[in-house]
């Protein structure tokens, strides 16, 4: 993620002093909302957003002046409700004897929907007594944007007004300095017995065995009055919407293994919560809390992750890719002609350009990765009248790659940034410290990046292949250009000392010689000869990589090496499945399945809910991963990340222009002796899979075929 503003433990914080241990996160649309354990948001870096912009900062419930015990809290498996079941502490004397501990259950329940919180605290009194139960509430808006939010400074603000209340209701105003004004509102179902511009008293009268019950809603811009039948309705309709995320393409299940199962459905309710449909189509946000927005590299790879499943979200993201495309050249935006977005926002300081993430274009990968999502697509869906939707997009997105994308004509794509304001690194890894030499010194630019030459590569093929569809005699030159591509690369990063490639080269064209994880994204675009690809699938699996958790980002030993580092020797999901479908197209299919059973432990640590990343410390017997304190979770790439090592084990590709569904030598990981791939289309036809482990082989058993589909299975 950003370096701008990705989120890292200082040197000497604790993990309790960041306040983000314990945060928990709702999403729906553009509206998503963080809080500890408890439900509480106390405006650090929590509360509940719109359009990048915090609608109610300060949100605290407390019992007779007092926090609650908590019982336990958690998010539902299906991600659309958040629950923490409380009890009381001793409550103070209310004219007769103080209730003690521990009769009270309470119940905090919310959800999102419609851009709006609804919560519902369900009090019940399981003590012998009658009791009064003194209740308030904590609140503000301080429409903070969320890059103020993630501690970028701001010199000035805009005007916020006092809050205007109204019985049981209270509105927040605030005019920015671009003159929008932004709106939230408060409402209870009950008046309180106080009400002022930050609190609300409640006493409510709790027989021996009753239930009370309190409805709240936050909505931006307007209020309506909660009760029942509203909580119930919206959340019925919260509830089907992502059931019918979650229900999109096909679906994979381990008949005999619950705790697989359990880590499929948890990566695809991640997926789905993840997911917002535009106007476009479906997007999948690339994680959050901080970075729930589209972004063009995170976007591509969750939904080339998903494709061989779900096709619809390589739909949606092209789609939408292709309206945010660059029309113009801005060092601030570092934008050109033809160019993918690498982010947007929507926020105040965006839109004033404070920071230049309004529409941003700084990832030199992300134009590469749409051409070649879009040749994926079509190979995966036969969608030619897409293609031809997108083709002047595509051509402008290879007309960036000839013209702007190679600076100094090298014929190798590099980035260098337009303005200080953006990132100084603009591949995966764009954290500040990611790229460098052996010895530890940072390269001077314009740097070519080792993975985006296979993405360029795999683009230039994917225009040809697509240019020969649509009879473009630009094909052949686009093939040409894939080759030249292809040679440049291994005569320029090829390290024949180590049996390895460089990781980059810098402005001088000199090779930063480190030894990192980028080399599996360049086996995931094919574009190594075999003999090569082995000898780089050999150390990716060696133990200076692999931690028995996943592949590291950097080798052991290497300089800048830090297993708890962002990017220096951690280890990332996405980029471990994306080096295993690398491996997997050179014919590596057992360790594959090893990396996935690997991956899946390390999810039964994390509650089957994989981070953005985790320390790449090496895997001892019975201790769990180290996790990085501050990673993003869920994110749309680490969800996908057991869909897309599925398919490298199993070897399954899928060719939509003949029908065909092909099994090259799958493997079924350890511990899964059958698995079950149900309604997977092709075209018009549709069939299930079973595969299951016989005399130690992964058989393939075509069911309920619908329409003309063949399945083969190659050795």
């Amino acid at each position: 993620m950003d370096d701008a503003y990705s989120t890292q433990l200082t040197a000497g914080e604790s993990v309790e002093a960041s306040g983000l241990e314990q945060l928990m996160a709702l999403k729906e649309g553009d509206t998503f909302l963080v809080a500890d354990g408890w439900g509480d948001m106390r405006g650090g870096a929590d509360g509940l957003f719109a359009g990048d912009t915090r609608a109610l900062s300060r949100w605290v419930m407390s019992v007779g002046q007092l926090r609650p015990s908590r019982l336990s809290s958690g998010v539902s498996q299906d991600n659309v409700f958040f629950s923490c079941h409380t009890t009381n502490r001793p409550l103070p004397p209310m004219g007769g004897r103080s209730a003690p501990a521990g009769v009270l259950h309470i119940e905090r329940r919310r959800f999102l929907w419609g851009r709006r919180m609804f919560e519902r605290v369900q009090m019940t009194n399981h003590g012998v007594e009658d009791v009064l139960l003194p209740l308030s509430f904590e609140f503000g808006a301080d429409f903070a944007d969320i890059f103020q939010v993630r501690g970028t400074p701001r010199p000035r603000r805009g005007t916020i007004h006092p809050p205007e209340m109204d019985g049981r209701r209270v509105t927040f105003r605030y005019t920015g300095l671009d003159a929008v004004e932004r709106r939230s509102c408060l409402a209870f179902s009950e008046p309180p017995a106080r009400l002022t511009a930050t609190r609300a008293d409640f006493m409510f009268s709790l027989p021996k065995g009753r239930q009370v019950e309190l409805f709240v809603e936050c909505g931006v811009d307007s209020c309506e009055a909660p009760d029942p039948t509203r909580w119930r309705l919206n959340a019925i309709q919260a509830r089907l919407a992502m059931r019918a995320k979650r229900r999109r393409g096909a679906t994979v299940r381990g008949p005999r293994s619950p705790r697989f199962n359990d880590w499929l459905d948890q990566s695809r309710a991640d997926m789905a919560l993840l997911t917002t449909d535009l106007p476009t189509g479906p997007y999948p946000y690339a994680g959050t809390p901080w970075f729930s927005t589209p972004f063009g590299r995170d976007g591509i790879i969750a939904a080339w992750q998903m494709l061989w499943l779900d096709p619809s979200l390589a739909k949606g993201v092209l789609t939408y890719l292709a309206s945010r495309q660059a029309t113009e050249t801005s060092a601030f935006q570092d934008s050109q002609p033809g160019k993918i977005m690498h982010e947007t926002r929507g926020g105040e300081m965006s839109a004033l350009g404070e920071v230049p993430f309004g529409l941003y274009y700084g990832g030199v990968d992300t134009t590469c990765l749409f051409i070649a999502l879009a040749g994926a697509y079509a190979s995966r869906t036969a969608d030619l009248d897409l293609i031809r939707r997108l083709w002047p997009n595509l051509i402008a997105a290879a007309d960036w790659m000839r013209d702007y994308g190679d600076s100094n004509g090298d014929g190798l794509i590099d980035y260098q940034r337009g303005a200080d304001t953006g990132l100084s690194n603009q591949g995966w890894k764009d954290s500040e410290d990611s790229i460098f030499h052996a010895d530890g010194r940072f390269p001077k630019g314009p740097v070519a990046l080792l993975e985006v030459q296979g993405y360029a590569f795999a683009a230039w093929r994917a225009l040809a292949d697509l240019g020969e569809r649509l009879h473009d005699d630009r094909a052949p030159e686009w093939r040409m250009r894939a080759e030249q591509v292809r040679a440049l690369v291994e005569e320029k990063y090829w390290m024949e000392d180590q049996g390895f490639y460089a990781v980059a080269l810098d402005g001088d064209g000199q090779p930063c010689r480190a030894i990192a994880s980028n080399a599996g994204h360049l086996l995931f675009t094919g574009l190594p000869s075999a003999e090569r690809a082995r000898k780089v699938t050999k150390r990716l699996l060696s133990a200076e990589f692999r931690t028995g958790w996943g592949i590291r980002t950097l080798e052991l030993g290497q300089a800048r090496y830090n297993p708890m580092s962002y990017h220096n020797g951690s280890v990332w999901p996405h980029d471990t499945a994306m080096a295993a479908a690398g491996m997997a197209n050179y014919g590596e299919r057992a360790a594959v399945a090893e990396i996935l059973s690997e991956i899946f432990d390390a999810a039964t640590h994390f509650h089957l809910r994989l981070p953005e990343l985790f320390c790449g410390f090496a895997r001892t017997p019975g201790e769990p991963p180290i996790a990085y304190p501050v990673a993003c979770l869920p994110q749309a790439w680490a969800a996908g990340s057991v869909f897309l090592m599925l398919q490298a084990a199993l070897g399954l590709s899928i060719d939509a222009w003949t029908g065909a569904i092909d099994m090259a030598d799958p493997v079924l990981p350890d511990g899964l002796e059958r698995l079950l791939i149900r309604d997977l289309t092709v075209g018009d036809a549709t069939v299930d899979l079973a595969i299951q482990r016989v005399d130690g082989r992964s058989v393939v058993i075509p069911r309920k075929a619908r329409g003309q589909i063949s399945v083969r299975t190659l050795r």
